[in-house]
């Protein structure tokens, strides 16, 4: 891709600005950054509309922006699912999540691992919740960068800098890492929240605009879905004894929906809000991301209408990044550069500020639940914030590693188990606010179940997909292999904790999940 002088201009004055920002928030609401608290949750002061902006970049990432319209691109229809899926979340935050948030507000908990640690008094349980929290993020952080690398090439800014004879391969990547890495060791939390106001508005701008333009441009929408091929409108029908596409889609819905919740990033954003009622209120304003998921998603169709992989000036874009490249393409090929560096900025925006909240997320949790709990419990307020700050930068460099040392398509399938890994938390995590007649002791065996049972369908698919198909009485059931592990775990669980019977300690009382 030749250079595009304008638009860089552009997405690198919105770049600085952000970075600018970012190392100015430490000074907003100020507070004790010395306590994790204040470092790694933004001192739980971020009110209603603050959360608004926190958790739809949080939830709603480059990545996303990228890999949606992408898929829909690719495989059609079944890119959508993102949609419905993202629907079904916030029911569930605004039932479930005011309560953790009300026993860590209580408790002083930063991590969903705190709240099991004092619930169930079982330190190998919060252990296994941490750790699969931090296994499970990692991946998702690397993906970021995937969307930022792809805008990158976009604006053919070139991916090697020479220095006195020295080659520094993925130097944009290397220094939007520096970038992020500072302004979150000196901000925390702040940071990616005041960012997010910018990152937000900059995405509405552009799928606005993506939405209006382009289908003018191409004719309007019924020439846009008459280019795309039939086939790929809809899932597909199932067959007699296979229920089909229709099953893999539904259930890929609800396992993505049920394990979204679970990651440590959006627990950390949910926590940084001020009140239980902000919880609330964001689980009602909230879909206003998913209605424009769904028209980010048609710029996949919009992109197969324009041709843009049939375009000799995209070849080298698609070859690197493959269907990665369509949305970039389609905005090169339909908007003049100024507007073009001002939707690539939005795109590497959106890739900082989950990043920044994963990271610090992935801090907390190793710092309160392995650090303090296993090697330092006297560690003093000022020594944990230390702690999480270096963790918050080893965790980006492992992020960056996995970019520039392994194939991309090693994240993809991490990020894939990921989800299988996390949603086994959900019987600590979302069963242990409402009950602790689950014993600790089971929730921990159903754990390693359900891990084992999901990586290994996952190994079966060699991978590459997440859909397992399970065989019930004679019939296909296509199935994602998070919710079937899933219920393995919780089936475990229960079984078990019929079975045992010692009590357990529990630091938490029934008021203590209705307050504030």
């Amino acid at each position: 891709m030749s250079l595009n002088p304008v638009a860089v201009a552009i997405f690198i004055a919105l770049f600085v600005f952000v970075t600018l920002l970012g190392f100015w928030a430490s000074r907003w609401r100020r507070g004790d950054m010395s306590h994790l608290h204040e470092w790694g949750l933004g001192g739980r002061r971020f009110g209603t509309l603050v959360t608004w902006f926190l958790l739809g970049g949080d939830l709603y990432t480059a990545y996303t922006f990228v890999a949606v319209p992408a898929l829909m691109f690719g495989a059609g229809a079944t890119g959508f699912f993102a949609v419905p899926y993202t629907i079904l979340v916030y029911p569930i935050l605004f039932a479930v999540f005011p309560r953790l948030w009300s026993v860590a507000h209580k408790h002083g908990y930063v991590t969903a691992a705190d709240f099991v640690r004092g619930r169930f008094g079982s330190r190998s349980l919060a252990l296994a919740v941490a750790v699969t929290g931090i296994v499970a993020t990692m991946p998702y952080i690397a993906l970021q960068l995937v969307g930022m690398e792809v805008v990158i090439a976009g604006l053919g800014i070139p991916t090697t800098l020479a220095i006195g004879g020295m080659v520094i391969p993925e130097a944009p990547l290397l220094i939007a890492f520096v970038v992020l890495a500072a302004y979150t060791y000196n901000s925390g939390l702040r940071a990616p929240a005041m960012i997010a106001v910018v990152k937000d508005a900059l995405l509405y701008i552009t799928v606005l605009a993506a939405v209006i333009v382009i289908p003018a441009e191409l004719g309007g929408y019924g020439a846009i879905f008459k280019a795309v091929d039939p086939k790929t409108l809809l899932l597909g029908a199932s067959t007699p004894g296979n229920l089909g596409p229709q099953a893999a889609y539904a259930t890929l819905g609800l396992g993505s929906a049920l394990a979204l919740l679970l990651y440590p990033h959006s627990v950390t954003g949910l926590l940084s809000s001020s009140s239980r009622a902000a919880v609330q209120r964001n689980a009602v304003i909230l879909p206003a991301y998913s209605f424009a998921l769904g028209l980010i998603a048609l710029l996949g169709y919009m992109a197969v209408a324009a041709g843009v992989k049939a375009d000799p000036a995209f070849a080298s874009g698609f070859k690197a990044f493959g269907n990665n490249f369509a949305v970039p393409a389609l905005f090169l090929k339909s908007f003049p550069a100024w507007f073009v560096g001002v939707a690539f900025a939005a795109i590497a925006i959106g890739a900082l500020v989950p990043a920044a909240i994963m990271s610090i997320a992935c801090a907390n949790l190793f710092t309160r639940n392995i650090y303090k709990e296993f090697v330092a419990p006297a560690a003093s307020h000022a020594r944990e914030t230390a702690v999480a700050k270096i963790v918050s930068l080893l965790v980006k460099l492992g992020a960056l590693f996995f970019i520039i040392e392994l194939p991309t398509q090693y994240a993809i399938q991490l990020q894939l188990l990921g989800g299988i890994w996390i949603i086994q938390t959900l019987p600590s995590v979302l069963l242990g606010l409402y009950t602790r007649k689950l014993h600790p002791t089971a929730l921990l065996i159903g754990w390693a179940a359900g891990i084992g049972a999901g990586t290994a369908m996952a190994w079966a698919n060699a991978f590459k997909s997440s859909i397992y198909a399970l065989h019930v009485f004679g019939l296909t059931v296509p199935c994602y292999a998070a919710l079937s592990s899933l219920i393995l775990n919780l089936a475990v669980a229960a079984v078990l904790s019929a079975v045992i019977r010692t009590p357990h300690a529990d630091a938490t009382k029934a008021e203590d999940y209705a307050l504030g």
